[in-house]
Order: structure tokens, then C-alpha cells, then sequence
């Protein structure tokens, strides 16, 4: 039982914040900020319906573990982690660091910074990851084709009028 004042202590008060809201509303910015990107990723590895399996998938665990999560040094690393494995099991296709990344800049158009908020990743390393996908396919201006199966459906346009090109036709 508890008394008056204990419970006066206990009632929320306007403005104020606790512990619990804090943390709840970590995870929602969170969900807010990634879940966008996070279905892209999984719609271009997968048929809609099921990319909107997989990331309903990956929030739920992502909440489950939302403890565990926040004290990892980086959070969107853990869960880009958890993500990539759920997509290569249901798609049945296994990926390579190189691979993902390739499809989050040249088909899914973020940038380099975004690619390394969502991943977890320093922005250095998906600079070099990017120019290994370069390197593989014999690219090193960025605009030729990608001879790799996840970039090959968009060429690796650098300009806007490279783009209005690409939509326009030849």
C-alpha cells in the first residue's frame, strides 16, 4: 500500500521527464530515423510484402533488446547487424559489406553520411568500402555500370543531368 505522499512522488508531472519516457522516446527516434531507410534496403532484397515482414521484424527485436541496444557505442550498428542477417535469410542471398553498401549509395542514392549513420559505420569506412566496389568492377570515374548483380539494375551516375539523362532515355 502505498501512501499519499509516496504516490504524489510518483505521479507524473507535466513537463517533466522520466527516466522511462526517455528511454521510450530514444527508441522512437530511433525507429523514426532508420526504419525508412531500412525498408528501402529490404524492398530492393525483397518482395514488398516481405520487406515489410523483415523490418517489423527487426524494430520488434530492436524494442526486445532496446536495453542491451542503447549501450552498445553504436546502436545502428548492432541493429544494421541484425537487419543484413534477416534479409540475406529470407532472400537466400548471402552479401558482402560491399555489396550493401553499393546498393545504399548508387541505387538507393544516400549519401555517405547517411550510409554511416544507418550502418553504425565511420564515414571512412564506407568511403573505402565504396571505392573496393570501384576498384571490383573496374571503375574509378564512378559513372560506368557496375558489373556486380546488387548494382547493376541503376548506373553510377554522378550528375544531375547524368540522371535526367538516365530517365530521359538516349
Amino acid at each position: 500500500m502505498t501512501t499519499t505522499v509516496r504516490r504524489k512522488t510518483m505521479e507524473r508531472q507535466p513537463g517533466v521527464c522520466t527516466k522511462a519516457a526517455v528511454f521510450t522516446n530514444a527508441f522512437y527516434a530511433f525507429y523514426d530515423l532508420h526504419r525508412p531507410a531500412y525498408y528501402a534496403f529490404a524492398a530492393a532484397r525483397l518482395p514488398s510484402e516481405e520487406a515489410r515482414v523483415a523490418v517489423s521484424h527487426l524494430f520488434s527485436l530492436v524494442a526486445d533488446n532496446w536495453a542491451t541496444v542503447v549501450t552498445e557505442r553504436r546502436p545502428s550498428a548492432w541493429a544494421w547487424e541484425q537487419h543484413t542477417q534477416v534479409i540475406a535469410r529470407r532472400s537466400g542471398h548471402p552479401t558482402t559489406a560491399i555489396d550493401d553498401i553499393c546498393l545504399l549509395h548508387h541505387q538507393l542514392r544516400l549519401t555517405i553520411a547517411q550510409i554511416a549513420a544507418m550502418t553504425g559505420s565511420e564515414t571512412a569506412t564506407v568511403t573505402a568500402l565504396l571505392a573496393a566496389s570501384d576498384r571490383e568492377t573496374g571503375d574509378r570515374t564512378v559513372r560506368g555500370l557496375s558489373k556486380t548483380p546488387l548494382c547493376s539494375a541503376l548506373p553510377l551516375l554522378g550528375s544531375a543531368q547524368d540522371r535526367r539523362r538516365n530517365l530521359d532515355g538516349p
